[in-house]
């Protein structure tokens, strides 16, 4: 999710947490678990400093090692062993419990948007991402204002506006879950170009009714398309390239970052007077006709690097942050 709807449910969870009677009869426990419901619902994001050593690192562990299986506990004690010292008289099982659900919360939401993260390291380096709620979505973020709202103006009390929050967002999270579900199984009957071991991902979009498509087909291609009230219109074909120069780009890191990140990249090659430029997409972010996140290494004629980046860029953008000129 994006930080201001990590925010909101980490008020919602400090709302929620009046429903412990060792919180709500203490003071001080409401306001200890008040910071550390916001902390933690934050904390794992920290490795987004990452940005400012590169793109490619950032790229590579952004809600990796951060959003991990030992990365619960650990940002769970670092917190709640921060604020008890502050705070005498509290319990620290029941500060620790409701920190650790605002951890907890973070990164199991985060695992239903496409970006993804590593949830089950270390036992494997999979990118979890489950397709179903967008990044920002106006349901799971206005819910959360009103709720807050009616508990800092006494509209009601915490103990029944936020177990009835969480249980609408609970059935929300089912209802989308399931949609995607079935919506996905059945793609291939609503594709009249279907081919016995094409495989497809639906993916959210802003909207609720409407999907993007991506088919990996079984010759390598992809399609690229968009359901929209149960009706699926093909708007893209894209071809990866074997040129020679594709093979070697997969050495640099900055391309390695974005292999490492998502399965779904194709290459495209261009030949310049000068060498080669290859532009590595993910497939899944197509916007507008252009593809904002992708790897692009420039070569000479000996494949040696001229120059590089990886990221989120317009092709605008992107001409200003490459050095070498195209003509």
């Amino acid at each position: 999710m994006d930080t201001g709807t990590h925010l909101v449910i980490g008020l919602g969870l400090a709302g929620l947490s009046q429903i412990d009677p060792s919180i709500s009869a203490n003071t001080a426990a409401t306001t200890a678990v008040f910071i550390g419901t916001v902390v933690g619902s934050q904390i794992p994001d920290i490795d987004g400093l990452l940005r400012f050593k590169g793109n490619a690192l950032y790229i590579r562990n952004h809600r990796g090692r951060s959003h991990s299986l030992p990365a619960l506990p650990l940002w769970t004690l670092l917190i709640t062993g921060a604020l008890a010292p502050f705070f005498h008289g509290i319990s620290f099982l029941h500060l620790a419990m409701w920190i650790g659900i605002a951890v907890c919360v973070h990164v199991f939401t985060d695992c239903f948007n496409t970006y993804g993260t590593q949830a089950i390291r270390p036992f494997s380096e999979k990118w979890v991402s489950w397709n179903i709620i967008h990044i920002f979505d106006p349901f799971i973020f206005t819910s959360h204002i009103a709720a807050i709202f009616m508990w800092s103006f006494h509209l009601a009390k915490p103990q029944l506006i936020f177990p009835t929050l969480y249980g609408l967002l609970a059935l929300y999270y089912i209802w989308r879950t399931l949609d995607h579900a079935i919506i996905e199984k059945g793609l291939y009957r609503k594709d009249a170009t279907y081919q016995p071991g094409d495989k497809y991902t639906l993916i959210v979009t802003f909207n609720l009714y409407v999907w993007n498509v991506v088919k990996e087909c079984t010759d390598g291609t992809y399609q690229l398309g968009e359901l929209k009230s149960g009706k699926l219109k093909w708007l893209d074909a894209i071809t990866c390239s074997d040129h020679p120069a594709v093979e070697v780009s997969k050495q640099h890191e900055d391309i390695q970052a974005l292999l490492y990140f998502s399965s779904f990249t194709c290459a495209e090659v261009k030949e310049h007077r000068w060498g080669y430029e290859v532009r590595w997409a993910d497939v899944r972010y197509r916007h507008r006709k252009q593809f904002p996140f992708v790897g692009v290494i420039r070569m000479d004629r000996n494949f040696q690097t001229l120059d590089s980046y990886v990221g989120w860029v317009n092709d605008t953008k992107l001409e200003k942050k490459l050095k070498v000129d195209l003509y």
